[in-house]
């Protein structure tokens, strides 16, 4: 019920192909027509060259005339949290790339939905783009109308994979999976989760891992990863499912506690840290972060967007940003990125069925 294929995804965007190019034509006229050379012209005549003329005026710039102004890039989670930090280096880099500012936009609140929206509102133009995200999946699955169909979006390439890091607050004796289960056994209501809302990768983990360890975690919503990070520190939330972006620089300083990852091997990153595979659960997920426009922008603004976004991906300086916090810097083509929504849908539906986590 909830599967979409890339065969629907793509011939979905494919089927829009005719509008997009349409959309694309520009009315010309002829620049040698003069009419003063006509002196039997009627004013009709006159009035309807002049309509003309503001018509061509008022049409947009065709792909050839893009970038003429600033480009949005809006992310749906906090500023300086781990979906932020590579958008804003991508904007940075790709703004060099195309001569106009790619201006960071955070607009934060119902996992995402508001940025989402807030692109799907503007014109299909290449102005406006999204940070999109695993959320975007998922929110069609946990949400009965969310407003928006994964078709309404225009994939352009990814920019990251990133595995999950189970991070604990120092404030908890247990430096092990093991040892915290026997802890939050020991001590019921006092363990306590940090989640983005339902459906997030922090809701889902957590929900599983009290399932498979046979316990239970008082649960504690936030608006953002990077609220998050103060009150793990502070020991006024225990437990957190967090990108490895988002933790390893803190797990480096000693500031919490990472028991394993959900890689399918360690990381170069956190050598020392063991895969959940490794502790007998057997649970490998990744997230993602792509770069989409609206369905219906022009091909050639999306191919131009993706060469250079490409290029940036590829960049030492990149590399490094990316790696050193445990994730994989890696690009795609646009039809590549559009499986990758897809299949995400696939691999969350099941287990938001199974948790009851659908709302309205």
């Amino acid at each position: 019920m909830w599967s979409l294929s890339m065969r629907s995804f793509r011939g979905a965007r494919e089927a829009s192909e005719p509008g997009i190019q349409k959309q694309d034509r520009c009315l010309r006229l002829d620049s040698g027509f003069a009419p003063s050379a006509r002196p039997g012209m009627t004013r009709s005549f006159i009035t309807a060259v002049v309509s003309a003329v503001a018509l061509v005026s008022a049409l947009p710039a065709s792909a050839d005339d893009y970038p003429s102004r600033p480009i949005r890039l809006v992310v749906g989670f906090g500023a300086g949290g781990p979906t932020d930090i590579p958008a804003r280096f991508i904007a940075d880099k790709l703004g060099n790339h195309l001569g106009q500012r790619v201006i960071v936009e955070n607009k934060m609140g119902a996992a995402g939905m508001l940025a989402t929206r807030d692109l799907l509102a503007q014109p299909a133009d290449g102005y406006n783009l999204l940070l999109c995200t695993h959320f975007e999946s998922i929110n069609t699955v946990l949400y009965k109308n969310p407003g928006f169909k994964l078709t309404d979006l225009a994939p352009v390439s990814l920019i990251a994979k990133y595995y999950y890091g189970v991070a604990l607050s120092n404030s908890i004796p247990a430096n092990t999976l093991e040892e915290l289960m026997a802890y939050a056994k020991a001590h019921p209501g006092e363990v306590s989760y940090a989640t983005l809302g339902a459906g997030s990768a922090q809701e889902i983990m957590a929900r599983q891992f009290e399932k498979l360890a046979g316990i239970s975690m008082n649960r504690i919503p936030f608006r953002s990863g990077s609220q998050i990070m103060p009150d793990l520190i502070a020991g006024r939330v225990h437990f957190y499912v967090s990108p490895t972006i988002g933790v390893v620089p803190q797990y480096h300083a000693k500031q919490v506690k990472i028991l394993g990852v959900t890689s399918p091997e360690r990381l170069k990153s956190i050598p020392e840290v063991p895969t959940l595979k490794e502790r007998g659960i057997d649970y490998v997920r990744y997230g993602f972060l792509g770069i989409c426009g609206r369905e219906g922008t022009p091909q050639p603004i999306v191919d131009q967007l993706n060469k250079y976004i490409v290029s940036v991906v590829a960049t030492p300086e990149y590399r490094e940003l990316i790696e050193k916090g445990g994730s994989l810097p890696e690009s795609s083509t646009p039809q590549a990125l559009g499986q990758v929504i897809a299949q995400t849908v696939d691999d969350v539906a099941a287990t938001i069925k199974e948790f009851g986590m659908q709302q309205e």
